[in-house]
């Protein structure tokens, strides 16, 4: 089965390099890296980067398939799965999203994502963020966690068109939005599901948020324990092992 990967804001599709590597060892290699617009990928003439946006574009990229795929998405990305999910399920087979607790009614965003929900805040802060050369931000993003050459190769895509996508992306998502959009979710119970729980993870709300979320629409939930926000590169066997388990009992 092909499995397609959507990968988060402030990187590209560089993220998921070092996992590929080792899910491939484990029989794994049937991989489909799907970069949402202006992350990896141009941002297109009328593309309003929101959560919409997003969910029509995955939709249209599932719909190039001849059968339904293996699908496996991180922070917002995990969110851009969980909403082509809802709205198509005949498109996947089975999902991966370490997110869902978002759609819960307590979740309330994070500091950074709060800044970039404030005008002014959040342009000054991306600017400061991918300023310099290459080398300047693929040092921010070893200091963020995520390990050279994925960090080299991430900075490479960095810049104002990702910028301007993380913004209005954002500014669309406000509480209590992306909890109104949850009341589809019984749409992805349909499927086979994984929540990746990383519980140094502060971003995705708590432990509990994420298992209660899993729970709820019946997806299997497991814990990455010492693990945060990049566990795909924190901690790689850990991470495929993880993914083959679960698509193996399929």
């Amino acid at each position: 089965m092909t499995i397609a990967f959507v990968h988060s804001v402030l990187v590209t599709s560089a993220v998921w390099t070092p996992l590929l590597k080792k899910l491939s060892t484990l029989g794994h290699d049937d991989v489909v890296l799907l970069s949402p617009p202006g992350f990896g990928a141009p941002l297109p003439a009328g593309f309003g980067a929101t959560l919409d946006d997003y969910r029509s574009w995955l939709i249209d990229e599932l719909s190039r398939f001849d059968a339904p795929v293996d699908l496996v998405g991180h922070a917002m990305g995990g969110a851009h799965v969980l909403e082509a999910t809802m709205a198509r399920p005949d498109l996947v087979r089975s999902w991966v999203s370490d997110s869902i607790g978002g759609y819960e009614p307590d979740f309330v965003w994070h500091e950074l994502a709060q800044i970039w929900q404030t005008p002014g805040e959040g342009e000054r802060h991306l600017e400061e963020l991918f300023a310099g050369g290459v080398d300047d931000r693929a040092a921010r993003m070893v200091e963020w966690g995520i390990p050279e050459p994925a960090a080299g190769e991430i900075a490479l895509g960095q810049g104002a068109e990702m910028s301007k996508a993380i913004l209005a992306l954002y500014r669309n998502a406000v509480p209590p939005k992306l909890h109104e959009r949850g009341r589809d979710l019984p749409n992805v119970a349909t499927l086979p599901g994984l929540v990746p729980v990383a519980t140094e993870d502060h971003t995705m709300g708590s432990v509990a948020t994420r298992h209660s979320a899993a729970e709820r629409v019946g997806a299997r939930a497991v814990e990455l324990h010492g693990i945060g926000h990049w566990w795909m590169v924190e901690d790689v066997p850990q991470g495929a092992r993880m993914l083959s388990e679960f698509w193996n009992s399929l």
